[in-house]
């Protein structure tokens, strides 16, 4: 008797694996290197600090990667999962690494911190699954892509629409750089149309090389840098000095891990729909404590605590490829790329307008994959449901729409307030409370089962 191999757990040949983790690395590359890069101008560190910040963020995200895929009884969701440093933690980490005689020892040490707790308090979220509905969900995933398609849109224009001084880019929406990606877009179509097979998952990595030779003929990938950077670094527990633990920062560096974890749930109840294999509450706390962990190494490794890159949810939707040992591969080039910053130099030196019509394609991907699970809700005999997914994409478009709205709150409001995808899975979460109640656990685990033919179609 033979028994077939879920999609998430099959081996593609290797080749196929290796270039398909390759794209997965491009897609997420810049905003896993964007925190230290806003981190080191915050507090000006010096080009060798900050180096040295960049390959052990990209060294520590391919260990929580790898732990998060591969995963054991203890620790991991095993599924195709892309770990990056989450957003949440860049206001609360420069305000800690400005208090004076706290520094970055104090950054770590809360992080550190803050991982521990993520672990003795995965299993309290786990009960909370059945809180998780399909309305939650879907409506989550739907503001997630709803909230990446801006960063599609401002990496197709050339970066963001204002530079770190606050003025105006003056190169924002250059016609050159729309042209590029209304090219790139053409191509990753007609790839997906025409092509078959391995060419065809590989329509976006081949989409953003051909946009890198466009830019390489003119002359916008500089590498004037590549020749001082060495060819092999190791990565050195606690560069900056033993860890400290400050009350205030660690209680800081909680809350964050706190959001981190509600946002991760939501983001692995989605995705175990996608990919057939439903989030079970024995699963999300070995995800959970798999983000837990990461804190932790990334603590040890003078990076960051980090979380599942939803942009990368993205391409597995467009690709249809669900295997975990892709991402597996993704993780081993994110370590290769801490260890041999040369390499990491070529890929970083990639300019946003290059990767603006693959993120486009990819998250309105997700988008539609919220829209899809929202299909499977009762919209008809409960109008709950209509006013709960209403209100909560409502208030999540808030800081998309209108970004000073909450500027007059407290300055660690903005852990909260600042992200949209936040807001929303509060938001649904509360009101699903309020007019639903919880689903008992065994119909949380049957809806999640029911769902999951959404991954397989």
């Amino acid at each position: 008797m033979t028994h077939s191999v879920h999609p998430v757990d099959q081996r593609l040949p290797l080749i196929q694996t290796a270039v398909l983790g390759f794209q997965h690395v491009l897609v997420m590359y810049s905003a896993c290197i964007i925190v230290p890069l806003i981190l080191g101008a915050a507090l000006r560190l010096p080009k060798d600090q900050l180096t040295l910040i960049i390959n052990a963020d990209l060294f520590a995200a391919g260990l929580a990667t790898l732990l998060q895929c591969a995963g054991n009884r203890f620790f991991g969701i095993k599924l195709p999962i892309m770990m990056g440093v989450t957003f949440a933690s860049v206001t609360p980490m420069i305000a800690i690494a400005l208090t004076p005689g706290i520094g970055l020892p104090g950054v770590y040490g809360a992080i550190i911190a803050s991982g521990l707790f993520g672990l003795l308090f995965a299993p309290v979220m786990g009960r909370l699954m059945r809180y998780f509905p399909p309305v939650v969900t879907g409506t989550v995933l739907l503001v997630i892509g709803i909230s990446l398609m801006r960063v599609g849109i401002d990496w197709s224009a050339g970066g963001q629409p204002t530079l770190a001084n606050g003025g105006p880019n003056p190169d924002y929406g250059n016609p050159v750089y729309l042209a590029i990606s209304l090219a790139q877009l053409l191509l990753i179509l007609g790839l997906n149309r025409f092509a078959k097979g391995f060419i065809a998952n590989i329509a976006v990595l081949l989409g953003v090389l051909v946009g890198f030779v466009i830019a390489f003929i003119r002359g916008d990938i500089v590498l004037d840098g590549i020749a001082q950077t060495p060819w092999f670094s190791t990565i050195t527990p606690f560069a900056f000095g033993l860890p400290t633990f400050d009350a205030v920062a660690v209680i800081s560096m909680c809350m964050v891990m706190l959001v981190t974890m509600v946002e991760s749930t939501g983001m692995f109840l989605a995705l175990g729909n996608m990919v057939g294999r439903p989030t079970t509450r024995e699963r999300l706390v070995r995800g959970l404590r798999a983000d837990g962990m990461g804190a932790v190494v990334g603590g040890v490794f003078n990076a960051f605590p980090y979380t599942s890159f939803s942009q990368n949810i993205g391409l597995i939707t467009m690709t249809g490829v669900k295997s975990r040992y892709v991402c597996m591969a993704g993780a081993l080039i994110l370590i290769g790329l801490g260890l041999f910053p040369k390499l990491a130099y070529v890929v970083a030196s990639t300019p946003q307008y290059v990767l603006g019509a693959a993120g486009m394609v990819m998250f309105g991907m997700v988008t539609l994959m919220g829209v899809r699970i929202l299909a499977t809700v009762d919209f008809e005999q409960s109008r709950y449901n209509l006013l709960i997914a209403a209100t909560s994409v409502g208030i999540g478009m808030i800081p998309m729409v209108s970004p000073l709205y909450f500027h007059h709150l407290p300055q660690w409001s903005r852990v909260f307030t600042e992200s949209g995808i936040i807001l929303t899975v509060v938001t649904a979460l509360i009101l699903n409370l309020v007019f639903n109640g919880p689903t008992p656990l065994e119909e949380a685990e049957a809806d999640a089962a029911r769902s999951a033919v959404l991954g397989e179609s």
